[in-house]
């Protein structure tokens, strides 16, 4: 393998890898001695990688714009088009912009080459029938979920009965009929999935549940595997 290659390698592991990452890790991912790694890092810091750490602790790369764009082979090129497209044809109209604006801005970063790649995708998403009906709060939701904040929401259920509940929102779940969010409700003291067609009022409030965010995670996990 070039010295360049490795060099390249070795910043993929470091950004697809949570850190911090040790030497010994390092090394097994890119296939060096410990030695050399040392001497790798010290090369990507001199070439304006930001990286945080040291031997013994550990490495952590900070994205930096002097660092070079990431490098996508032909399926990953494959892979993001498909999944940004199925997000611009499902996703509200927040998110659908969202999808369009970040694949132009991957794209601005590649060489020509693979600017061509994105232009003549061979992978397509196309769904049949209306995309699945959006509340207009869905960026309400969606901003709650990110800053882990409980939100009191009115809820008509399968039934057609009413009630308003709170809850620590902790996902937008895309299903194949609509979409939902997953939560934990208050009232009922149990996760639930509650469509989103059928919200009628989203009200934030300054109720942080971030300190027991891991927690109801770790719960909600345990739950669906005892199923």
């Amino acid at each position: 393998m070039s010295r360049s290659a490795r060099l390249l390698r070795l910043l993929t592991v470091l950004r697809s890898r949570p850190g911090p990452v040790t030497a010994a890790q390092l090394a097994r991912e890119t296939e060096v001695s410990e030695r050399t790694l040392y001497r790798d890092i010290a090369s990507l810091r001199t070439g304006g990688a930001l990286i945080d750490g040291a031997p013994g602790f550990g490495y952590t790369l900070t994205e930096d714009p002097a660092l070079p764009p990431q490098s996508f082979d032909r399926i990953e090129m494959e892979a993001l088009v498909l999944g940004l497209s199925d997000v611009r044809q499902r996703g509200d109209p927040q998110m659908a912009r969202a999808a369009e604006t970040a694949l132009a801005k991957i794209a601005a970063t590649l060489p020509e080459r693979l600017q061509r790649q994105i232009l003549h995708a061979t992978h397509m998403v196309h769904r049949f029938g209306a995309p699945a009906q959006q509340a207009p709060d869905l960026s309400v939701i969606r901003a709650a979920c990110w800053d882990e904040c409980a939100l009191d929401i009115a809820y008509r259920d399968a039934h057609g009965i009413p009630s308003t509940r709170r809850i620590h929102p902790l996902a937008v779940v895309y299903l194949d009929t609509g979409v939902g969010v997953l939560a934990f409700c208050c009232l009922r003291q149990a996760f639930r999935k509650f469509r989103v067609a059928r919200i009628e009022a989203v009200t934030p409030t300054n109720e942080s549940f971030r300190p027991n965010r891991a927690r109801l995670l770790r719960a909600y996990l345990a739950e669906l595997s005892e199923n």
